[in-house]
């Protein structure tokens, strides 16, 4: 589908059916945080209380009609998402100004900025791409305005460089960061304010006006004017800008069992549960009843479903009248916060259960009717990319109404991401979560993470290691699909063990193209036989490169490190070998010359037996250095130990842990100072 890319300046209406839209803020450098804001802004281009200022720390304007859902991390780097009720935007506001900050450096050092306006079912419906920002630390992306009783969106690329607090100071907003960091951001001191979602888990000129008229392009904080002395009075606590301190429980210890064997009761029992209804009803229950007793888990899922930060609460088995029949969602999910009321519908499915579209468009129906927010879809079904949707529906459907869907591996990895890296600092709520975890864990639970290569695997896999495999066969395609999936559920694990954002990279031009991606790699396969992922992973020396190789039946790891870019061969061949002493003798080592044809590759152990194996007879200096470990590659689609899936996943982690996460980059040390012979006036001075 196209969409419209818009230039600085200019604008777009947006569809007059579209009540629901999501402003997605995108930048490609991951290792960099952007914090994402909204202003509600009026007719003057100010705003016309500090509540109208969302960010982190005030997740949620308070008549909700604008709702920041925390950032994650994208194919093409990172993104933060904020969502925008059109419908419940107040009269008296104008325009919501879309804004992104850094705490340290400048955009300009961020490389392309996007702003992506998209609707409930994930639909682009206008982009604008910059890379214009240079020295600024906060950043306008672009503005959704009203005008003339339509709705429009402009793209801006306006900065500052007073950051995030000088920002929102020139908009009107009352900043105050000398409180204790322990209060909360708001004069209201409401605990609804707290962390995003993301944070305790672990975006034609002729009618076109300046987001502010009289402020510069790049402009500085403003100066305090001087003023007469004025009585005295009690000043409100303004917003606090400053982010706080994410705390972390200590787990539950069971220390008075007699014998290693004694187990601990069980909050969430696997005993008993069968298949298909039983065992949805079971996980439903368990997921629901685990968000009402530890709210940041509520928040980080709800986030995921576009609900605001509140307060929550979820229902199951509640039926609805449809006609003449019944319809019956797995939950349905409450959260309020002041007044505003946010609900949505859950059809879960647990095991080898598909969505059925017939299914998913009843619940939009009942939503549509009761006037409610979103229909959300969770099984284990992993989309190949952040927004797609497993089963297509009528998109007329979507227009009051948004679906999204969620699978259980990023259920579990919310769990983890909270349990491993902070964010919850109650020791009971922690023990909830961690027997939560547990209970998906168990094959039982039927919320398996990713299981299954799909019913063409076996096909395929034969046909491949016959020959016989053409890119074009749409069981090849299906495949296709189902890796990159698989390739993204691999990043979701590393994200949720490490507590940094792993994205499994793709080409800019696949990342909105699954038809054009999935050929690619169906293409791949037919002609080398192999799959491939890349993921990146922050404060690491290289990509994690994943190959499965199914006419070898090999899973080969791989990753590269830049050499040294002093000294010899052989030094730069032990600044390596320092690195590689705890890791496995079987890995290959290979170094790449800066004179093409001189590469040379053997085996750890040989490499350490004798260094010159790699440099002797080599012309030209060593530029890089790759590592790849080999593992046996599983042929079984799904379930046990052999499976192709396990196979990719237990290669994937073991290959992180010994190699990849031992190398470091090359850091060379600090320039010496030249010593300066002492002068007649010095030595006459210190005598």
């Amino acid at each position: 589908m196209e969409f419209p890319m818009l230039s600085k300046g200019q604008n777009l209406s947006l569809p007059a059916d579209v009540e629901q839209v999501d402003v997605v803020l995108g930048w490609t450098e991951s290792d960099v945080e952007v914090d994402a804001s909204a202003l509600l802004l009026n007719a003057d281009g100010k705003v016309r209380s500090d509540a109208d200022f969302v960010f982190y720390n005030q997740p949620e304007s308070s008549d909700g009609s604008i709702r920041f859902l925390g950032t994650s991390g994208t194919e093409e780097g990172a993104q933060a998402r904020i969502a925008i009720d059109l419908s419940a935007v107040p009269e008296d506001v104008h325009t919501v100004a879309l804004a992104g900050s850094i705490g340290s450096g400048s955009f300009g050092d961020l490389g392309k900025l996007a702003l992506r306006v998209v609707d409930g079912a994930g639909h682009t419906l206008a982009e604008y791409v910059t890379a214009d920002a240079t020295t600024e630390s906060a950043f306008v992306f672009g503005e959704v305005y009203r005008r003339n009783g339509e709705w429009k969106v402009r793209a801006v690329g306006q900065g500052w460089e007073s950051g995030l607090a000088g920002l929102a100071t020139d908009f009107g907003v009352d900043i105050d960061n000398d409180t204790d960091p322990e209060l909360a951001a708001t004069p209201d001191d409401s605990s609804d304010h707290g962390e995003s979602a993301e944070a305790v888990a672990h975006g034609s000129a002729g009618d076109a006006t300046q987001l502010v008229p009289e402020l510069p392009t790049t402009p500085a904080a403003p100066a305090a004017p001087a003023a007469p002395a004025a009585p005295a009075k009690a000043k409100t606590r303004g917003v606090r800008t400053a982010k706080r301190i994410v705390k972390k429980s200590k787990p539950v210890e069971f220390v008075l069992a007699e014998h290693d064997t004694w187990q601990p009761a069980r909050l969430f029992s696997v005993i008993g549960v069968g298949t298909g209804e039983e065992q949805e009803r079971r996980a439903t229950s368990a997921l629901i009843a685990t968000m009402q007793a530890v709210r940041p888990f509520a928040r980080a899922v709800c986030a995921r479903m576009g609900a605001p930060a509140g307060a929550f609460e979820g229902y199951v088995e509640v039926a609805y009248e449809r006609g003449e029949t019944k319809v019956i969602p797995d939950a349905v999910l409450k959260v309020s916060r002041g007044s505003r009321l946010w609900t949505g519908l859950l059809e879960v499915k647990t095991g080898n259960g598909k969505l059925k579209k017939e299914q998913l468009e009843n619940y939009l129906d009942v939503a549509r009717k009761n006037k409610y927010d979103v229909v959300v879809s969770l099984s284990n079904d992993v989309p190949a990319s952040a927004g797609e949707l497993p089963v297509e529906v009528d998109r007329r459907k979507l227009a009051k109404v948004a679906l999204r869907h969620l699978s259980w591996a990023e259920v579990g990895h919310e769990a983890r991401m909270l349990l491993s890296h902070g964010g919850i600092d109650d020791d009971l709520q922690a023990w909830i979560l961690a027997e939560f975890l547990r209970y998906l864990d168990h094959p039982r639970s039927g919320a398996a993470e990713f299981v299954d290569m799909g019913r063409h695997w076996v096909t395929v896999r034969d046909a491949v290691t016959a020959g016989t495999l053409r890119a074009g066969d749409q069981k090849a395609v299906a495949v296709a699909d189902t890796w990159v999936s698989l390739s993204r559920h691999l990043a979701l694990r590393l994200t949720a063990e490490l507590g940094v954002t792993v994205k499994h990279i793709l080409p800019r031009r696949h990342g909105s193209d699954p038809a054009a991606r999935n050929a690619a790699v169906a293409e791949r396969l037919a002609t080398d036989g192999v799959f491939e992922a890349v993921l990146r992973i922050p404060e690491t020396a290289g990509d994690l490169g994943v190959i499965a190789d199914v006419r070898t039946n090999k899973i080969r790891c791989r990753t590269s490190v830049e050499a040294p870019n002093e000294g010899t061969s052989g030094r730069r061949l032990s600044w390596l070998l320092r690195q590689l002493k705890d890791v496995p003798g079987d890995v290959q080592v290979e170094a790449v010359y800066s004179e093409r044809g001189n590469e040379a590759c053997e085996h750890l152990d040989a490499v350490r037996a004798d260094p010159k194996v790699l440099t002797d007879g080599r012309a030209g200096e060593i530029v890089s250095f790759s590592l790849e470990q080999s593992f046996p590659m599983g042929g079984r689609r799904s379930g046990t130990a052999a499976s192709f899936i396990t196979s990719v996943t237990s290669s994937t982690e073991a290959f992180y842990g010994t190699v990849v996460q031992q190398l470091r980059e090359w850091v060379p040390a600090a320039p010496k100072q030249t010593e300066q012979p002492r002068t007649d006036t010095a030595e006459a001075e210190g005598d």
